[in-house]
C-alpha cells in the first residue's frame, strides 16, 4: 500500500497576516508559512516586515511582504490585491498589528487614545471590509488577535483594554454577519506574552524589566507565553481542525484569567 502523503495543516491556503514584523504577528506568519500558507507579511515596519518575509522565503515558504499602515483604508485594500495577485486567492486573514499605551483616561493623550484605536480596532474593521468578499468566495477564515485584557480589564491601560475587547465583539458580530457565507471568524486573547510590545510596557510605566516580567508570571502556568504558542492556536483556528468554530475568543494565558 502506498504512504499518504504527509499534508501540512494550510496546504494549498493563501493568508494575509498584519503586524508581521515582531512578536506574535511574526511568529504567525513564519508558522503559516511552514504549515504550507503562500503568506503575506504585512507591516508598518518595512525593515523587520522584509527580514521576516525572507526568513520564510529561505525556510521553502511562498511568500510576500508588503508595507500596510493598517490605519489607512488605502493600505489595507492594497495589501488585499497584493495577496491576490501574488497567490491567485485569499483564505485567511490574521489582524495582528496593535500598539499599546499603558495610561489612565487622566493620564492618555487624544493622540494616543486615537493611535491605540486606530491600530488595534479600527484596523481589524478596514481589513475584514477589503477582504471579506474575497474570503467569501473561498469560504475561508479570519483570526483577530485580541488580549486578555479584552475581557477583563488591567490597570493602566483603559485605550488598550477598550481597543481589545472591541476587536472581541466586532469578531462576534462578524461571526453571526458572515456565517452564512461559509467565513469563520474568531480571535484569540493572549495573556502576557515575551514580545518587544511586552517588554515595552515596562518602560512605559516605569518598572524593571525584571520586576514587570515576573509580575507577568504570576499564573497558574508560572510563566510567560512564547509567540510560538499563539502561533499553535492560529494555526488551528485557521484551518480544517476547527471548521466548525466560530464566533469564539480562545483565551491563551497560561491560567491567567482563570
Amino acid at each position: 500500500m502506498a504512504d499518504t502523503p504527509f499534508r501540512r495543516a494550510l496546504d494549498a491556503k493563501a493568508a494575509l497576516v498584519t503586524g508581521a514584523a515582531s512578536g506574535i504577528g511574526r511568529a504567525i506568519a513564519l508558522r503559516f508559512a511552514k504549515e504550507g500558507a503562500a503568506t503575506l507579511f504585512a507591516d508598518v515596519d518595512e525593515s523587520a516586515g522584509a527580514a521576516a518575509a525572507a526568513e520564510a522565503a529561505r525556510q521553502g515558504g511562498r511568500v510576500r511582504f508588503v508595507r500596510t499602515d493598517v490605519s489607512r483604508a488605502a493600505d489595507c485594500t492594497h495589501a488585499v490585491e497584493e495577496t491576490l495577485s501574488a497567490f491567485g486567492a485569499l483564505d485567511i486573514l490574521v489582524n495582528c498589528a496593535g500598539v499599546i499605551r499603558r495610561a489612565t483616561v487622566t493620564e492618555l493623550s487624544e493622540a494616543d487614545w486615537d493611535l491605540v484605536m486606530d491600530v488595534n480596532a479600527k484596523s481589524v474593521f478596514l481589513m475584514c471590509r477589503a477582504a471579506m468578499p474575497h474570503l467569501a468566495a473561498a469560504r475561508g477564515a479570519i483570526v483577530n488577535i485580541a488580549s486578555g485584557w479584552g475581557l477583563a480589564a488591567g490597570p493602566r491601560a483603559a485605550a488598550y483594554c477598550a481597543s481589545k475587547a472591541a476587536v472581541v465583539l466586532l469578531t462576534k458580530a462578524m461571526a453571526i454577519d458572515h456565517g452564512p457565507q461559509g467565513v469563520r471568524v474568531n480571535c484569540i486573547c493572549p495573556g502576557d506574552t515575551d514580545t518587544p510590545m511586552l517588554r515595552s510596557e515596562a518602560r512605559q510605566i516605569g518598572q524593571p524589566d525584571a520586576e514587570f516580567l515576573a509580575e507577568a508570571a504570576r499564573r497558574p502556568l508560572r510563566r510567560i507565553g512564547k509567540p510560538e504558542e499563539i502561533a499553535d492556536a492560529a494555526v488551528f483556528l485557521a484551518g480544517d481542525a476547527a471548521k466548525f468554530i466560530t464566533g469564539t475568543a480562545l483565551v491563551v494565558d497560561g491560567g491567567g484569567l482563570a
